[in-house]
């Protein structure tokens, strides 16, 4: 394992400020056609970009302590006949609603956020907020929210309004946990030729059970499956082949005492175990078939880029090696309860890097390769590409090309042939997740656009911008009237809603 927290000092592009700035809640709900626009939108880029994250970092003056107990605010963007038009809306939750009218914080947060009067306040309260802050998803006609801690929340895709609770009819229990990564199996194969929502859900504790779901373009489930692994379970996201579901469990241990007794979220009673290794759960799309663990160093994984299938060299009729792509961090760093997150020090903490794992199902072991130095997040791909070998992946990414910082740019690797390039956006500018969408002609896997919404600290407003994706040229700069809180993740739909 590559340690990178001893990467030498280098001058910051970004004042601690401006990046501040970007975290500010942002209470309005707006409607309009975005007229401040610098290039031209490309006639060809027809849809709606959603996307998602917490909007609300305080209620009335109270901080959450960290943003992701921020409720979530979704953003639209129409794009057609060469203009944009923008929406958004927060989801109304319940606890949303509730906080509201109330003009104060009602609700503990998964990772700190505490109700006011400290631990004899908190005591015994296990009741977390629903927030559906982290993704958006399009399928069937419906459009919902996501966050992993309970059910998704229905959203009407052409308004914002928000529907209600969606338990897919009587497929999740109330209160049930559900995915905020689901991945779109593209199909087009002899064995599955239409295209899959593949989701999961997890149940932790002592043992945790995985059930994975698949879903037809009717909505229906047309697989479901469930497993067990011993310990807590912490996954977030998970990648697919075309025969396998691979899931990393990072090593890490929940105690989750001072959260029953009031004095910190169950986030904050996390613990990495560096001694630990990280585990590569393996899980096969037939369920008559046996699940593998493997295991490497350890590490900590957010999100996955990409996974597929190799033949394995030294037996080629066997199972096949799986090349699994994933942003690893050396550790994961504590939330304190008395640390205020707009004070990091980037340089104590390691980067994300962007790895390369070889899992051999045969032999059940694993090979790692770091792609390279630069610091990167949230990968982006051809959804085409999704469980198959891909050669180009797009992600925010820090200015300098060593070291931790704010994602200020966006990177194209070459997974062909290890080329990088680059596109910045420093040093007042701040972005989120690209999102790839290939132009509708397309004849080559890079033809298409970067979405990028980016925070403008100049002008305490957002812009979204439209990056040719072979160049990383700007088309357009389209600039809002507000700025948007940095958000997590969004999806482009190649529909117009009215």
């Amino acid at each position: 394992m590559v340690t990178s927290t001893a990467a030498p000092a280098l001058a910051a592009t970004y004042s601690r400020e401006d990046w501040q700035r970007g975290y500010q809640s942002q209470p309005q709900e707006l409607d309009y056609l975005i007229t401040d626009c610098e290039g031209q939108v490309p006639l060809a880029l027809e849809g709606t970009l959603f996307r998602n994250g917490p909007g609300l970092l305080d209620i009335q003056g109270q901080r959450i302590h960290h943003p992701f107990d921020g409720d979530g605010m979704i953003c639209q963007f129409t794009l057609q006949n060469g203009q944009v038009h923008f929406r958004n809306r927060y989801v109304r939750t319940e606890g949303y609603v509730a906080e509201q009218a109330a003009g104060k914080i009602l609700y503990r947060g998964v990772f700190g956020t505490q109700k006011p009067g400290g631990w004899l306040a908190n005591i015994f309260d296990l009741k977390m907020k629903k927030i559906a802050n982290t993704n958006v998803l399009y399928w069937n006609d419906r459009f919902w929210a996501l966050w992993e801690g309970s059910e998704p929340y229905r959203i009407d895709p052409a308004t914002l309004e928000t529907l209600g609770i969606d338990r897919l009819e009587g497929l999740l229990a109330e209160n049930q946990p559900f995915t905020a990564h689901p991945r779109i199996d593209p199909g087009c194969r002899p064995t599955q030729p239409e295209e899959r929502l593949v989701a999961f859900s997890v149940k932790t504790g002592p043992s945790s059970s995985i059930t994975v779901y698949e879903f037809d373009p009717t909505g229906a489930v047309v697989q479901q499956q469930t497993r067990i692994i011993p310990g807590f379970a912490f996954l977030h996201d998970f990648a697919i082949t075309e025969h396998y579901y691979i899931f990393f469990q990072n090593p890490v241990a929940l105690n989750p005492l001072p959260f029953v007794f009031g004095f910190q979220g169950p986030g904050q009673c996390l613990k990495f175990q560096p001694d630990r290794p990280t585990q590569a759960i393996v899980i096969p799309r037939d369920p008559a078939q046996p699940m593998q663990v493997l295991e490497t160093d350890a590490c900590f994984v957010f999100h996955h880029a990409n996974a597929f299938e190799v033949p394995n060299p030294n037996n080629p009729q066997g199972l096949p090696n799986l090349q699994v792509d994933s942003i690893c961090y050396d550790f994961l760093p504590v939330i304190n309860p008395s640390t205020d997150y707009l004070e990091i020090d980037f340089d104590q903490l390691a980067p994300g890097l962007l790895w390369r794992s070889t899992l051999n199902l045969q032999e059940q072991s694993i090979q790692r390769h770091c792609w390279g130095d630069r610091c990167v997040e949230f990968p982006s791909l051809h959804p085409d590409r999704v469980g198959q070998e891909a050669r180009y992946y797009y992600m925010g990414a820090a200015h300098h090309p060593q070291g931790n910082a704010p994602l200020q740019g966006i990177v194209k690797l070459d997974l062909q042939t290890g080329a990088e390039q680059f596109k910045s956006f420093a040093p007042r500018s701040f972005v989120n997740e690209p999102i790839f969408v290939p132009h509708p002609q397309a004849q080559a896997e890079d033809e298409g656009w970067l979405l990028v919404l980016t925070y403008n600290a100049e002008r305490h407003c957002s812009d979204l911008v439209i990056l040719n994706a072979q160049t990383l040229d700007t088309e357009a700069t389209l600039h809002l009237q507000q700025h948007i809180p940095y958000g997590l993740h969004g999806t482009f739909v190649p529909k117009v809603f009215n």
